[in-house]
């Protein structure tokens, strides 16, 4: 249906338009707005959510007023805008003429070409004809896309600023009611269409930022986040742990600090590690990494023979200089063929300016020479002596050699002056130029095409490209397509006019044209030598990196052997041989290269402003909290860099002894560490951020399941919200209740698959085995899920039945099985609520009551109960009762 059409909903007892554009104006912002996805996906989702309901509702009185309300002051403008049109419109002395004149301008362009042409066959000024006939025939031909024939197609003149200024505030208008006024309108429309929890439709714009674990463009910046900066600006260089449970960001955090660094290097703590070997590994990052940001290549320890190393060494300097010899060559002799023969004329007979140095330097270099050389000459024997004695005392003086190298400067700068500006002087002393040049530009047709090319260009070299860019983003019209047809124009007028004239080609065609040309090329060509430096020398920490390279990862032996021998004839000869193995320096060495030249690195970077970081993660993965500060205590030699941060991610028992220290006594992390970080899982807003980045549209209820199943770690956050995704898909609806009943029974089976993988490794009697009874009926229901709404109660009341009994009926376990049917049935528990709140109707109007409970009725609760699962289960259990009281459901005997 077009936006056209929409009139027919609109009610017919209230009139609030002026115009049939207003109106359009109006429909055509609906119409845009329902082909948004956002909105369009919710469209025939359920039962009377159509677009003609939705065309019928934003046709209502009451609906037109609530979007036309936000933007009064821009419909106002727009009202008054049409009224200056009309009030002009109404003044009908000048329509008749230029509708006469205007309306069929193409048609009149073609009737001047065809005139003019037939003057050209006929008349005596034959080329002006042309050109005006050609310029006619380019108007009759002109797309109609183009600024002047919009200019010409849209009618009279005199209303055109009007017209313009009016179509100006419509657009004006129409922009602000689409997205002040229809836009926030239509979606409350369909969300009314929708009824009760119109958020529980599942309808992100796109989801693909799930499918990356980490991805610099869906980084969001938390509360961690602020304090690692904070914490890095206040000291100028130390040690920062980062501690958190696992997946609740670490790794994320260090990557975001050190790619925002001006130098940074992150590596990995191993497993199993020695600390030679990691102190090895980080030495070498740090001098690649140098050598990558340097923009200079690292050195390659591969089997290959010298002459390919040379080959793969001169193959890119090869390349580029054949690349500019295909076009140097057949350029220079092309310029050398046209140009000889005026050089050579030049220099058998030079300029009259030229004749008299020249003369003078000719007989100072035939006589003076060889007299002073036959010895005939004394006085200047010994003038010359004096200078070449002069000349060695001053070859170290500073002053010396500053006014030689100024003089030599000046001279060439003064060379390349009289060879560029020579030529165009020359032009005032050659007569026959001179008249040439004065007869050409003569005021006539070439003169002005010639002026106007000279502008064109003039405006060209004033930035006239930025210029048409301001225009086209503020929207004033074709000016770049205008811009280049007039250009292009003046090219082809100019190129047609050069040729028709006699005078012109008299003064193109000046005998002394080819020698002023090499002149002016030969100065151009002096100023390129004279501006031309070698490119910079090698950086000396870039050579002291690659030395460093070449010490850690390789030792190089080198024999040479003199042989001789007598035969019939003495011969010598040598023998030279090279040999590559990896051989490792002591620790105390290592250590000290490594911390001078992090000392070195990081003062270039201070002095640049540039913060350097040093980033060693994974150190919680080392197995347990006294191999973590073991690992510490190894490294603590290269710590302490001046402006240096070193961030080192680390378990959160590591940072709860640094925070005790001295209680009752210190450890390493005391003396290794400056500050520490403690990343906290995620709270509701910064999940709801995260999950809004990688999957933008999607609903609050499902940022809340996400939350809670994850308990805030991001980690688990982004891998539930896959899971989402994947829920809705076997499940097959976008509703809310579907889907999280779909996804948190999976989560919930394979749970308890792995509890029942352990509790088969318990020792079991007819007395204990009871419980598992409940276990296996659960654990059976789980399988048929999805058979129909009687298994689907018959597997609630299995999952309440063991959530509820079986702490009771294994009282008498021993310790172990205990502890894993406590943990088992308070997991269960967790999924009955979760089950309860989100897979049945009304989900809306359960956490309004929720939330008018008081503090147990906070949705961050339920993330707090995930978390508190891998505490205890025992104090889970009444902080799970608390929220279900506060949800507004069954507790049972729990």
């Amino acid at each position: 249906m077009g936006w056209d059409n929409g009139r027919r909903y609109v009610d017919q007892t209230f009139q609030v338009w002026d115009s049939d554009r207003e109106q359009d104006g109006y429909w055509r912002a609906v119409y845009v707005c329902l082909k948004d996805g956002q909105i369009a996906s919710r469209l025939n989702r359920r039962p009377g959510v159509t677009q003609d309901a939705v065309w019928q509702a934003m046709g209502r009185a009451s609906n037109v007023h609530r979007a036309l309300q936000p933007c009064e002051d821009a419909h106002r403008e727009f009202r008054a805008a049409l009224r200056r049109l009309d009030e002009v419109g109404r003044r009908p002395f000048w329509r008749p003429a230029l509708r006469l004149t205007l309306s069929y301008w193409r048609l009149w362009a073609l009737f001047f070409a065809m005139v003019f042409l037939a003057g050209a066959l006929t008349g005596d000024r034959t080329p002006q004809a042309l050109t005006v006939a050609a310029v006619m025939a380019f108007l009759a031909v002109l797309p109609s896309g183009s600024a002047f024939s919009r200019v010409l197609d849209g009618g009279p003149l005199i209303p055109l600023a009007l017209s313009t200024s009016a179509a100006r505030a419509q657009a004006a208008w129409e922009e602000e009611l689409r997205e002040s006024g229809v836009a926030p309108l239509i979606m409350r429309v369909v969300d009314a269409l929708l009824g009760e929890d119109a958020d529980g439709l599942l309808l992100p714009e796109s989801h693909d930022g799930l499918r990356s674990s980490y991805g610099p463009e869906f980084l969001v910046s938390g509360r961690a986040a602020e304090q690692l900066r904070h914490r890095m600006d206040q000291i100028d260089g130390g040690t920062i742990a980062v501690c958190g449970p696992r997946g609740v960001g670490k790794t994320t955090l260090l990557k975001d600090a050190a790619d925002k660094a001006g130098f940074s290097v992150l590596v990995s703590a191993p497993a199993t590690y020695t600390p030679h070997d990691f102190l090895l590994s980080l030495f070498v990052e740090l001098c690649r990494r140098y050598l990558a940001d340097e923009g200079s290549p690292a050195p390659e320890f591969v089997r290959l023979s010298g002459a390919r190393r040379t080959l793969r060494r001169i193959r890119p300097y090869a390349r580029r200089q054949l690349r500019m010899l295909a076009v140097a060559v057949p350029a220079g002799a092309l310029v050398v063929l046209g140009l000889f023969a005026a050089v050579r004329s030049f220099v058998e007979k030079p300029a009259p300016l030229l004749r008299g140095p020249y003369d003078s330097a000719t007989e100072l270099a035939g006589t003076w020479i060889p007299r002073i050389w036959r010895g005939e000459a004394a006085g200047a024997a010994l003038v010359v002596t004096g200078a070449g004695i002069l000349v060695w005392g001053l070859r170290r003086s500073p002053v010396a050699l500053r006014m030689l190298t100024h003089c030599g400067k000046g001279l060439l700068l003064l060379t390349v002056a009289v060879l560029t500006v020579g030529p165009f002087v020359s032009l005032a002393w050659d007569a026959q130029a001179r008249g040439h040049a004065i007869a050409a530009l003569g005021w006539n047709l070439y003169t002005t095409v010639l002026v106007l090319t000279a502008i064109d260009y003039l405006v060209v070299l004033l930035r006239a490209a930025r210029a048409r860019r301001i225009y086209r983003r503020r929207g004033l019209g074709p000016v770049g397509s205008g811009y280049v047809l007039v250009q292009r124009g003046l090219l082809v007028l100019l190129g047609i006019a050069l040729p028709l004239s006699a005078e012109m080609r008299a003064a193109l065609t000046d005998p002394g044209n080819p020698a002023r040309l090499a002149s002016l090329l030969a100065g151009l060509l002096l100023y390129r030598l004279i501006r031309w430096r070698p490119g910079p020398a090698e950086p000396r920490l870039v050579r002291e990196c690659r030395d460093q390279l070449y010490r850690l990862q390789t030792v190089q032996t080198s024999s040479a052997a003199l042989t001789s021998g007598a035969a019939q004839l003495l011969t010598l000869g040598s023998t030279h041989t090279t040999a590559l193995s990896t051989v490792p320096p002591k620790f105390p060495e290592l250590v000290a290269d490594f911390r001078e030249l992090l000392v070195e690195i990081a003062r270039e970077r201070h002095g640049r402003r540039q913060r350097v970081v040093i980033a060693i993660d994974e150190v919680d993965r080392l197995g347990s909290e006294a191999a973590a500060r073991d690992f510490l205590a190894e490294i603590k030699a290269i710590l302490g860099v001046p402006h240096v941060h070193f961030l080192i991610s680390v378990a959160e028992d590591v940072g709860a002894g640094f925070v005790r220290r001295g209680l009752p006594h210190r450890d390493v992390t005391d003396s290794s560490i400056d500050d520490i970080v403690h990343v906290q899982p995620c709270a509701l807003d910064e999940s709801t951020a995260i999950l809004e980045k990688r999957a933008p549209g999607i609903s609050g209820p499902y940022v809340l399941l996400a939350h809670a199943l994850s308990g805030g770690l991001p980690r688990d956050l982004v891998r539930y919200g896959r899971r989402i995704i994947q829920a809705q898909s076997a499940a097959g609806s976008v509703e809310l209740r579907d889907i999280s009943r779909q996804m948190i029974l999976e989560e919930l089976s394979e749970t308890l698959a792995g509890f029942r993988t352990l509790l088969s490794k318990e020792q079991w009697t007819p007395d204990t085995g009871v419980v598992l009874t409940s276990f296996r009926t659960l654990t059976g229901r789980l399988r048929t899920v999805g058979a129909g709404p009687g298994r689907s109660d018959a597997l609630v009341s299995a999952l309440a039945d063991f959530a509820l009994r079986a702490p009771h009926e294994a009282l008498g376990l021993a310790e172990d099985a205990r502890q894993l049917i406590d943990e088992a049935s308070v997991y269960a528990y967790f999924s009955l609520t979760l089950l309860d709140i989100f897979a049945e109707e009304g989900f809306g109007r359960r956490r309004e009551r929720a939330a008018a409970h008081g503090a147990d009725g906070d949705p961050e609760l339920l993330a707090e109960a995930r978390r508190e699962l891998a505490v205890s289960p025992y104090s889970t259990r009444p902080l799970l009762s608390a929220i279900r009281t506060a949800w507004g459901l069954s507790t049972g005997t729990a």
